[in-house]
């Protein structure tokens, strides 16, 4: 069922919580809200259930208008990040909630319910829990019982509200593997809020990125992370460290700290964002970079250890971060108040009077010249 969204906004009071946005869903298809809290984004997503009421605007599901409808007459299955399961119920109780409470004329056979509800547990792997209750089950478990609830009611559209927020990293990364592929198999359209950027680019066909009530990209996961359209988006995906500074001599200065222009690029006084991967790590300057930092604080995360550092004689107001694997940490043994020199590979430039960023790859023109990591 395909989503058309088109100028809805909404205010609480005296609050924009909306500005007039549009969004076109293609059947089928997954779509992440993202943002941080107060972007809008569950907001635009009750609006969509028909939680809440948009103050302008229509919604559409496929040829059909649902500005007006009632929630219960969308066909939409919602899953909140309680998991909002009745205690006093079964886990199989909770699953067939929504159709015995249907009209009766819609209302399945008692046998019909028991089938489908059974088919649910079992396509959530949760069979053999069906007559225990809520406090008896796990987190994770919890979560899958409710995305049963409301599949149960075979809706057109499902809508989740950060629906891994309450779970441990390993559980959420889990089931977001699980409800992936529930949703291939399925094909189902959905469309579901996080403020977690791995879950957003991990889970969906398209980002949609959200900021003070509007959208401020929509994009492919991979797409948006190579092609940030704005410092927004940039700031929001990810680690970032920023160089700001002022050209002279074809370097960008800060206080001692600089940093070679590219060749090949005509560019101004500006803010350079550079991921905390993209940079080589050396004990001496480059040819193409003199930036000091001392290291502060050494942190095994993962497959890579991230250095947290502070810069030497030169202004930044943030502690920089840089990812190194594990192999080239070792190799050359860095320690806390070490005094470390980083040259990057490659970055995003936004002038001072731009939003537009101009991406920038200087390890593509092979002008570094120290030992580096």
């Amino acid at each position: 069922m395909s989503i058309l969204i088109e100028n809805i906004s909404k205010k609480f009071g005296h609050f924009q919580a909306l500005s007039p946005l549009s969004l076109d869903i293609n059947e089928g298809e997954m779509i992440g809200l993202l943002g941080p809290s107060g972007s809008g984004k569950t907001t635009l997503l009750r609006i969509i259930a028909g939680l809440e009421g948009a103050d302008t605007g229509r919604i559409q599901f496929g040829d059909r208008d649902v500005t007006n409808l009632h929630v219960r007459d969308r066909r939409v299955g919602f899953v909140f990040q309680n998991y909002a399961l009745f205690r006093h119920m079964t886990v199989a109780d909770n699953v067939a909630f929504g159709l015995e409470v249907l009209p009766r004329k819609e209302r399945p056979s008692a046998t019909e319910i028991k089938t489908r509800v059974m088919h649910l547990l079992e396509m959530v792997q949760l069979e053999h829990l069906a007559n225990r209750f809520p406090s008896q089950l796990s987190g994770g478990q919890k979560q899958r019982i409710a995305l049963a609830r409301a599949l149960a009611t075979q809706p057109e559209v499902l809508l989740l509200d950060e629906p891994f927020g309450a779970l441990d990293a390993k559980v959420r990364k889990e089931l977001r593997r699980w409800l992936r592929g529930l949703h291939d198999e399925l094909g189902f359209t959905s469309v579901f809020v996080t403020h977690d950027q791995e879950e957003a680019l991990e889970l969906s066909d398209r980002v949609v990125v959200m900021s003070n009530g509007h959208i401020e990209q929509i994009d492919q996961p991979g797409a948006l992370y190579a092609s940030p359209n704005s410092r927004f988006v940039f700031d929001f995906l990810g680690n970032a460290n920023v160089f700001d500074g002022k050209i002279d001599s074809g370097k960008w200065h800060n206080g001692s700290a600089n940093i070679a222009l590219p060749t090949t690029t005509e560019l101004k006084d500006g803010q350079l964002y550079i991921r905390s991967h993209e940079f080589f790590v050396s004990k001496a300057p480059t040819t193409q970079a003199n930036l000091p930092l001392r290291v502060i604080a050494i942190n095994p995360i993962g497959a890579e250890v991230r250095l947290e550092l502070t810069p030497i004689d030169w202004q930044s107001n943030d502690v920089w971060e840089i990812d190194l694997p594990h192999k080239a940490f070792d190799k050359n043994g860095f320690e806390k108040g070490q005094t470390l020199y980083v040259t990057p590979k490659a970055g995003y430039f936004f002038a001072h009077d731009a939003q537009q960023a101009v991406q920038l790859n200087w390890e593509a023109e092979k002008t570094i010249t120290a030992g580096n990591v």
